[in-house]
């Protein structure tokens, strides 16, 4: 199962890799992070395939994906 690391302090929580995840398995955190947002989280679900587009769509690389 591939990895999903964020980097919660840099994350500004513009949803872009919540909805372009095919399998849905980021979703909103419920506590702040520095930036006073709600910061994306992965949802730890055996249906993440790896495809990596929540990286890529991210406009702050905050998402790396580990195979």
């Amino acid at each position: 199962m591939p990895k999903i690391h964020i980097d919660k302090d840099k994350c500004k929580s513009c949803q872009l890799c919540i909805y372009f995840c095919p399998k849905k398995q980021l979703k909103l955190s419920d506590k702040l992070n520095k930036k006073g947002v709600y910061p994306v989280i992965f949802c730890q679900g055996d249906e993440c395939i790896g495809c990596g587009f929540c990286a890529v769509i991210c406009p702050d690389s905050c998402i790396e994906v580990e195979k």
